[in-house]
């Protein structure tokens, strides 16, 4: 996603990871909760950031699917956070929402091609998310990480070499925490 350049307006503390990682990011720390994806407004700001607004819709069935496959890709990503595995139940969802589209590839003139077929317009955004939470399943499902800022709910794929990333951030969530541990042992 490092070529798509993001909405102006997309308030995110954190944007530009990859899609399904990204998709999640549209909720955020705050009270209550911060969630781009509560209006259709929010959802066209995301399609935007996301470099999807040319071939997405921001109609509301749409932002029906996208919500629904983002609550998938959460799951998801908790159970493996928390299990290291995805349990059956969250399979059969993700894989409900990957039956709405497929790749379809060929040879033309130029060479082998792919395209995204779906099965309705409003599945292209989340068949796309959950198409790539695959892909970084592939590259490394441990890689894939919740900020380690207990404030924070944000996502990243680590790709730092050691893999030993702990935040989404460092200059923000990391410097809070060496802040805070900084605070205490003076105190102390």
């Amino acid at each position: 996603m490092t070529d798509v350049q993001p909405d102006p307006r997309d308030p995110r503390p954190l944007i530009g990871e990859p899609l399904a990682l990204d998709l999640l990011n549209t909720r955020w720390a705050g009270t209550p909760v911060n969630d781009l994806l509560a209006k259709p407004d929010g959802y066209a700001i995301w399609l935007s950031s996301a470099g999807l607004a040319d071939r997405c819709r921001a109609a509301g069935s749409g932002l029906a699917a996208l919500r629904e496959t983002r609550e998938v890709i959460a799951e998801a990503v908790q159970e493996l956070c928390g299990q290291g595995q995805l349990g059956p139940e969250v399979v059969a969802r993700l894989n409900g929402v990957l039956g709405h589209g497929r790749l379809r590839r060929e040879l033309g003139p130029q060479g082998p091609t792919a395209h995204v077929e779906v099965d309705r317009p409003e599945w292209l955004a989340s068949w796309l998310a959950a198409d790539d939470f695959l892909d970084l399943l592939d590259r490394g499902a441990q890689r894939i990480k919740q900020c380690a800022h207990e404030a924070c709910v944000l996502y990243f794929f680590d790709t730092s070499q050691n893999g030993r990333r702990r935040w989404c951030r460092m200059a923000v969530c990391g410097n809070r925490a060496k802040a805070a541990r900084h605070y205490v042992k003076a105190r102390g």
